[in-house]
């Protein structure tokens, strides 16, 4: 099967420092992705790279078998691939739903805008009890459903997700990590970076582990979980 996703020796930075070098990676249709390594590693610029809101330095990002290199991240969106942020960034003032309809900004979205709002209600029934509530007073882990959510209402063909259960307290986070194995059963595509590894590794169908803004290590991620390398420096074991 064709990979819905395809990167071939991507490279980015800030300024003059490069961060990644030579990234390649395939992400195929149905499964869940997942990027791990520690901080620093170029993780979450490499997503930021693939959405087009970084410029590439080389390199050559396709998706569907479309070169989307040079595109806008407003493109992008178009064509279905959508960023789910470090941090959530909502807005603040706006109220839950207001949030939400912010995410179908693009065309595609637009089409089926109230049938991806009961979608999100229905995944998260929480956020239709405050959907009138300004989204700086959910708790964190109502506000990463909000993010979630409005990733959805974006109508995703791969949804990525940068760093899923970043400061939630563990059993919210296995909550949410429930719900991405929901969409992926339902056919959605997902890349996951994430710092909770036991977690990531479980859930997902293959995985990139990177160092030093180069992929060090890929594989299904079965078999990373067993990899003596990565239990030590990730697992702990």
């Amino acid at each position: 099967m064709a990979p819905v996703l395809q990167v071939e020796g991507l490279e980015s930075g800030y300024g003059e420092v490069q961060v990644l070098w030579s990234i390649g990676l395939e992400v195929q249709p149905g499964k869940l992705t997942t990027i791990i390594g520690a901080n620093g590693a170029g993780k979450t610029t490499t997503l930021r790279t693939l959405m087009g809101s970084l410029r590439p330095w080389r390199g050559r990002v396709r998706m569907n078998g479309e070169d989307v290199t040079n595109l806008s991240p407003h493109a992008r969106a178009n064509r279905g691939l959508v960023l789910v942020p470090e941090g959530r960034q909502l807005f603040p003032d706006m109220s839950v739903e207001e949030n939400l309809e912010m995410g179908a900004y693009s065309q595609r979205a637009r089409k089926r805008k109230k049938d991806n709002l009961e979608r999100v209600y229905q995944t998260f029934p929480r956020l239709k009890e405050r959907r009138k509530q300004r989204s700086i007073t959910l708790s964190g882990g109502e506000q990463q459903m909000l993010a979630m959510g409005r990733g959805l209402m974006q109508e995703p063909v791969v949804l990525m997700i940068d760093e899923l259960s970043l400061g939630l307290a563990p059993v919210l986070a296995q909550q949410l990590f429930l719900t991405l194995k929901t969409f992926r059963e339902q056919g959605l595509t997902i890349v996951l970076v994430e710092q909770n590894v036991h977690l990531a590794l479980a859930l997902s169908d293959y995985t990139y582990v990177f160092a030093e803004g180069r992929v060090e290590l890929e594989g299904a991620s079965r078999e990373v979980a067993n990899n003596d390398e990565v239990r030590r420096a990730y697992l702990g074991l």
